[in-house]
């Protein structure tokens, strides 16, 4: 029985966050005090532009300076790899940083939160990995560092874990503890203006994703359920115009905050069959994140409604995904299987106009197929899905994506 089927909440639950969180355009200019306020040397960890371009960078590493913060700067390539984390812990440690800023997207703010993270526990990012690595707990606060992201997807500003990525074994796997959280988080949405379209579409579809997956997981408690249905309602109606004109600075604001919410409810409720594909698929193609969500998510909708209704025809999360396509359709008059219907439509249609390709043009195979569905299973999302889905619907998925 979910919290809502019959009233009360059902059972007991857990919210956890960061300390502080400033959202705004033009919040950027209280950055520099906030940091003055937690140190005195910072590592900034940016995949905003190199140093000496005029970028978010100088922008950022000038407020700094300006409050009597020293900078050492590690610029995050790509996709943070375990050898990304240890190069950046090396010059952290070198230049004596106590704090840490990250600043960018998704893959600068998990390296940065990483990094922290090691600051005050020691070792190597091997150390503490799920799955891949030897998985020590991380017990001791990390260093105290502030997310400053630029995108509006992952939502990694406001999570306890940082996803890295270990090419020698095909695979992406987390650092996690609650211990990771920022100490705080600066979102100015300002920052998106300039991000280029693609980037805008995929990390958006990313948010989005997040947010259906967090609504419709097992995991999924009260607090979250009004964040995600907050977050589905602003992507819905600002994602499109965002890509379409990036200087539309509400829509920016809308997905900036759609992101935020997303990272809050991820690390309270937990993910799906999505993101647990995700992990091996942008191990072992040179995939965006997001493509991969805008690729599988009409698919795992569909295919988690069509076990839902096998097992229970009135099953308490069907409820849930027709939520989900009023919410997308903005049609709060439709009945359940008509918004349910609607809302898969509304996903496979929004990453058609938004111009997410299909994953083929990734060079994804047919006959890799079974292999990332083996993989999948492994990854942690994979357990809050809200039903059990059969290796035969995740390769239908898949197969379908391609």
């Amino acid at each position: 029985m979910t919290p809502d089927e019959k009233g009360g909440v059902g059972r007991a639950f857990e919210l956890l966050g960061v300390g502080r969180i400033v959202f705004g355009s033009g919040s950027l200019e209280r950055l520099g005090q906030m940091a003055s306020d937690m140190g005195s040397t910072a590592l900034v960890v940016t995949n905003a532009g190199q140093a000496g371009t005029g970028g978010a960078t100088d922008v950022v590493t000038k407020a700094l300076v300006e409050s009597d913060v020293d900078c050492a700067i590690f610029v995050q390539p790509g996709e943070p790899t375990v050898a990304d984390v240890d190069a950046a812990l090396e010059i952290a440690r070198q230049a004596e940083c106590d704090m840490v800023v990250g600043l960018g997207g998704g893959s600068a703010i998990d390296c940065a939160k990483a990094v922290a993270a090691l600051m005050t526990n020691g070792g190597a990012a091997l150390d503490y990995m799920e799955v891949i690595g030897k998985g020590l707990k991380v017990h001791r606060q990390a260093a105290p560092w502030i997310a400053v992201p630029t995108t509006a997807g992952t939502g990694a500003e406001v999570t306890k874990n940082a996803v890295i990525s270990c090419p020698a074994k095909n695979f992406k796997a987390s650092i996690r503890g609650q211990q990771l959280l920022a100490r705080a988080v600066v979102v100015d949405p300002q920052l998106g203006l300039s991000v280029p379209a693609g980037v805008t579409a995929c990390s958006g579809m990313d948010a989005l994703c997040q947010l259906i997956e967090s609504l419709t997981s097992s995991g999924a408690q009260p607090i979250t359920d009004a964040l995600a249905a907050e977050g589905i309602r602003r992507a819905a109606r600002s994602l499109a115009r965002a890509v379409e004109n990036g200087s539309d600075l509400p829509a920016r604001e809308d997905m900036a905050l759609a992101a935020m919410l997303s990272g809050i409810t991820l690390t309270n409720a937990g993910l799906g069959a999505v993101h647990g594909f995700a992990a091996p698929m942008g191990a072992n193609f040179p995939v965006p994140h997001g493509a991969v969500c805008a690729a599988l998510l009409p698919g795992v909708m569909a295919a988690n409604v069509h076990a839902l209704r096998a097992e229970d025809s009135r099953h308490p999360v069907l409820t849930r995904y027709a939520t989900v396509g009023r919410l997308l359709t903005d049609k709060p008059e439709l009945g359940d299987s008509d918004a349910i219907d609607a809302g898969i439509r509304f996903v496979a249609d929004l990453a058609e106009v938004i111009g997410i390709p299909r994953l083929r043009k990734f060079g994804v195979k047919a006959e890799r197929v079974g292999e990332m569905v083996a993989l999948a299973r492994k990854a942690s999302s994979m357990r809050y899905n809200p039903v059990a889905l059969s290796d035969e619907a995740l390769t239908r998925v898949l197969t379908d994506a391609l």
